[in-house]
């Protein structure tokens, strides 16, 4: 089977969209919760971009982008960790853990791309 990124990106933001829509909505969960929607979702429009990139800097800097916005996402992702109840903890674990083998997804692909001659 050939592994995919953009739909891998993209069953990650849907599943981000979807867990939000449950979370309860509180003054201090509202904006942490749409910067999670606004970096999730990011990551792999900025992929895709990459993927049709019009030369070799474009990808990297759209690698670049992708590889901040899913760190971002770790960080949202941390901070309603925080605020929220143990069952949704365990929830925010699993996309946490996704959202760093993510980031090491980009990181290798932005230093690979970066260092080819």
């Amino acid at each position: 089977m050939e592994y995919d990124l953009e739909n891998r990106t993209l069953d990650f933001s849907k599943s981000i969209l979807k867990y939000t829509m449950v979370i309860e909505k509180t003054i201090v969960t509202i904006p942490l919760v749409s910067q999670l929607i606004r970096s999730a979702t990011s990551v792999g429009a900025n992929y895709r971009e990459a993927n049709n990139a019009s030369s070799k800097k474009d990808f990297i800097n759209k690698i670049s982008i992708s590889k901040k916005e899913i760190n971002e996402t770790k960080y949202w992702i941390e901070l309603l960790a925080d605020v929220l109840d143990e069952s949704n903890k365990r929830d925010l674990r699993k996309y946490w853990k996704e959202a760093n083998e993510l980031t090491l997804i980009f990181n290798k692909i932005y230093h690979s791309s970066k260092n080819k001659n």
